[in-house]
């Protein structure tokens, strides 16, 4: 079942592109943007990060962080944020565990995940 608006966002932990341990419970107090994305360096996949890239500072200025997620290893997520100058947190969900917890659908007959963003509140409130 995917989380819909008025749900509390679960609490998670991941990997970060530096492979350091993402908790969930760092940011628990902050607004955040999290956005599960198809794959590192595809057209579609490029284009949303950079557009997150260009607009960073504004959510950085409104208090929130941006994460983004995919099932691409923490070494691609490495080269993908590199590449296009991304500042924000990119999570390796190589398991799918966190796409499965969101409840983020599956696109192109189950084969690929799905492209959802969720905007949660400080109170953990999507």
């Amino acid at each position: 079942m995917s989380l819909k608006i008025g749900d509390i966002l679960p609490s998670f932990d991941a990997v970060t592109q530096e492979g350091k341990p993402f908790l969930f419970s760092n940011y628990a107090s902050k607004p955040l943007v999290i956005y599960f994305y198809p794959k590192d360096f595809t057209p579609g996949c490029t284009t949303q990060a950079c557009t997150f890239r260009d607009f960073y500072q504004d959510f950085k200025d409104a208090g929130a962080e941006v994460i983004g997620i995919s099932s691409d290893s923490e070494k691609s997520h490495q080269k993908f944020a590199a590449s296009h100058q991304l500042q924000f947190i990119l999570l390796s969900d190589t398991d799918k565990k966190l796409q499965k917890l969101f409840g983020v659908p599956t696109q192109l007959f189950g084969l690929l995940p799905g492209r959802v963003t969720y905007v949660v509140n400080p109170q953990g409130k999507i």
